[in-house]
């Protein structure tokens, strides 16, 4: 049996932030990941899917200037832009694994069980430690119907070889647009298919209108009040089945992904022989990320039921949390400032703080600016059709509660946002900035 200080479970952002930290104020520590070194962001999400995006932002561009001093629209070629995507993906897990051994943590490659409270079946090894970090990330929903299985998953979408002709994406959520935009543009024909009323239900649902717009547009049929029952294979195609305003549909496909939601990674990990309490959400912890019924116990990023969004910045501060309080004790509460976040579409959505409705729910003296300015200087020199914002003012302090906005670098331009609403920084000294011009920035005035 070996023995550490510290043992993490889950090599993403949170975990690897825990594991290096712990090691160099000179705990022994393990980590151990069944899958690659890097986590969800760096090999399966966020990092190479924006650099899959960067070929559609160009084809984009050149789409809306053409006839404005573009000639010929690029078209995206696939194979070209999975292999550069891929060279920073095989990159990451043998940086990460060196990074390990230079700070004397010992690496594994397998699944992990909890045998007992401070006990844990690593393959073959028995592992004891004081205490222990779950940091697993989270993984796609299973679909439990006929035929569920046949559907692939996000990371399938990020390694496909060749792009169907046609996809259809069950669910509605950022991963499901962002993949649609990005098929669309390269030349599929796409279907979303959403069981609720509206897509994106935590975006300001104003803002998420502007994104339907433009969806459909491109000419992704996106069919809403649709529940999926059935996949079945047929020949060289998929037929997908489901009830919509109660009657059947069904619908012909090259390919099927499954993007109806990613639930935390942690139901196979024997959470009951430790004594761990855990929801559908993650581990409960406490202010401290701490197990609330093993205080052995820490988790951190998709793993932990918290108040931190599923984004990769917060399951890197969470990895600081967790790896201070394992350190020095614990001290250290988990305070979430504003977290800004983004469906990395064409236009780009981004929100951050408070929506409308979140405002009327706290009854808090608030006033809503919103407006579709496609008229605004900005907009028609990129020649873009959706660009709006709505921002929330608190009325007596004078102080921004949320923004939400869609177009061109909404992405960069929410972070001003983010930044005045942690430093509560008063509307009229940014109404009073001089921002560099003609930048998507500079209009930020204009929406207070």
């Amino acid at each position: 049996m070996k023995k550490y200080d510290v043992f993490v479970i889950g090599s993403g952002m949170s975990g690897m932030t825990a594991a290096n930290k712990c090691a160099s104020k000179g705990l022994k520590v393990g980590i151990t990941d069944e899958l690659p070194y890097g986590g969800t962001c760096a090999l399966r999400g966020c990092d190479p899917k924006k650099v899959i995006i960067g070929a559609t932002e160009v084809r984009d561009f050149a789409q809306r200037l053409k006839g404005n001093g573009i000639d010929n629209v690029p078209e995206v070629n696939w194979e070209d832009i999975m292999a550069f995507k891929q060279s920073f993906v095989d990159a990451m897990p043998p940086k990460i694994e060196k990074g390990y051994k230079n700070k004397n943590i010992d690496t594994y490659h397998t699944s992990a069980k909890f045998v007992s409270d401070n006990t844990l079946q690593v393959g073959d090894e028995v592992i004891e430690s004081d205490k222990f970090v779950i940091a697993t990330g989270a993984k796609p929903r299973a679909l439990d119907f006929e035929g569920g299985n046949l559907a692939l998953s996000s990371t399938d979408f990020l390694n496909l070889k060749k792009l169907p002709e046609s996809l259809l994406f069950i669910g509605g959520g950022y991963i499901t647009f962002e993949f649609a935009h990005i098929a669309a543009r390269a030349g599929a024909e796409v279907t979303i298919l959403h069981r609720g009323e509206y897509p994106l239900e935590n975006f300001d649902r104003d803002i998420v209108k502007h994104l339907v717009d433009a969806t459909r547009n491109l000419g992704i049929e996106l069919i809403l009040e649709t529940e999926v029952s059935k996949i079945e294979k047929k020949e060289d195609h998929y037929v997908v089945t489901g009830k919509s305003n109660g009657r059947e549909v069904t619908f012909k496909t090259a390919s099927v992904f499954n993007s109806a939601g990613r639930p935390p990674a942690i139901f196979d990990l024997g959470l009951e022989n430790a004594g761990i309490v855990f929801s559908k959400k993650g581990i409960t912890v406490n202010e401290y990320l701490q197990s609330s019924s093993n205080a052995n116990i820490y988790a951190a990023g998709d793993s932990a039921d918290s108040s931190g969004l599923p984004l990769t910045p917060v399951a890197v501060m969470e990895g600081h949390v967790v790896a201070s309080n394992i350190i020095k004790g614990n001290k250290k509460k988990v305070s979430y400032p504003p977290m800004p976040s983004v469906v990395f579409t064409l236009p780009t959505l981004a929100s951050v703080g408070l929506t409308e409705a979140e405002a009327r729910s706290q009854e808090i003296n608030y006033q809503v600016n919103y407006n579709s300015v496609e008229n605004w200087f900005n907009a028609k020199r990129l020649n873009v059709k959706e660009y709006a914002y709505k921002t929330i003012i608190d009325k007596e302090n004078q102080t921004i509660l949320g923004a939400h906005l869609i177009g061109p670098n909404a992405e960069e331009t929410i972070n001003f946002f983010a930044l005045a609403i942690k430093t509560k920084i008063k509307i009229n000294e940014l109404r009073t900035m001089i921002f560099t011009y003609p930048t998507l920035s500079s209009d930020i005035p204009h929406m207070l």
